[in-house]
């Protein structure tokens, strides 16, 4: 028996169950011979690629800033002011309580004090022309004098350098009106109203006597011109500014009167044309 059986059958008694991953050089058998009796049956297995770390998670990225609306401004209409309206301009009765929400009765007419007769044709509005503005004034007066237009329904309060301070007025009926140079001979806060025997002859119905108030036609402020019987005054009657209402007085919007009361004094000249 040859050699080279013996050495194969004690290899192969001492290799089963052993994977060889590469031919063996056995002493006496050459490796090309060793290769042919025991064929490779595996492969050694490659090196596993190392893994490369997970990549790091990103945060989303935060939603973007949204200024919040401002909440939505209730409208606010202003009312427009409405000039005040005489009792029983209505008719009185039904109407008047739903319009007014005064009593239903008839109401007498309010009582012209200071006119002397019920005015005609009065407006119910002020037109803006009449409002109290500064203006250029070209007149000769001196600073400080108070010049009435009877013809425009202005008064003129005469400042320096050829300004004046314009007021509306009202002014006497024709038949009323007057011209002539006087001075402020007195001034009272809410005055009392004594009616003079001309106008009560031709105005029975006047009272004799009206204590100062809101109620009095000669309103927030009076100042007398000499001693006659005309005033520049106030009025409860604002709408009638403009008109030819009174019986020879000058009569101002409330607010206005009052800003002229505190900027003339006794002995201020008065100019009326």
């Amino acid at each position: 028996m040859s050699r080279v059986p013996y050495f194969v059958a004690v290899l192969l008694t001492s290799a089963i169950g052993t994977a060889v991953a590469a031919p063996r050089v056995i002493t006496g058998i050459g490796e090309h011979e060793a290769g042919r009796l025991f064929p490779v049956e595996q492969q050694a297995a490659e090196p596993a690629l190392a893994e490369s770390p997970p990549a790091p998670v990103q945060p989303p990225p935060a939603p973007a800033y949204v200024a919040p609306r401002p909440a939505p401004q209730p409208r606010i209409v202003a009312a427009r002011a409405e000039p005040p309206v005489a009792p029983g301009s209505y008719g009185g009765g039904f109407i008047e309580l739903l319009v007014t929400g005064q009593t239903p009765s008839p109401q007498p007419q309010r009582r012209y004090a200071a006119l002397g007769a019920p005015p005609a044709n009065v407006q119910r509005q002020i037109d803006p022309a009449f409002f109290r503005t500064e203006v250029d004034y070209d007149g000769s007066e001196r600073a400080g004098t108070i010049v009435i237009d009877s013809e425009n329904k202005f008064l003129y309060l005469v400042q320096a350098s050829g300004r004046a301070l314009r007021y509306g007025i009202g002014v006497g009926r024709p038949g009323f009106t007057w011209a002539g140079v006087k001075a402020i001979s007195r001034k009272a806060e809410w005055p009392d109203w004594t009616p003079p025997g001309e106008m009560l002859s031709r105005r029975p119905d006047l009272p004799r006597h009206m204590e100062g108030g809101p109620a009095n036609p000669l309103g927030a402020r009076a100042m007398y011109l000499g001693s006659s019987l005309y005033r520049i005054h106030g009025t409860n009657e604002p709408y009638t500014i403009g008109q030819n209402v009174s019986s020879g007085c000058i009569r101002m919007m409330n607010d206005d009167v009052v800003d002229l009361y505190d900027r003339v004094h006794v002995g201020t000249k008065v100019v009326v044309r």
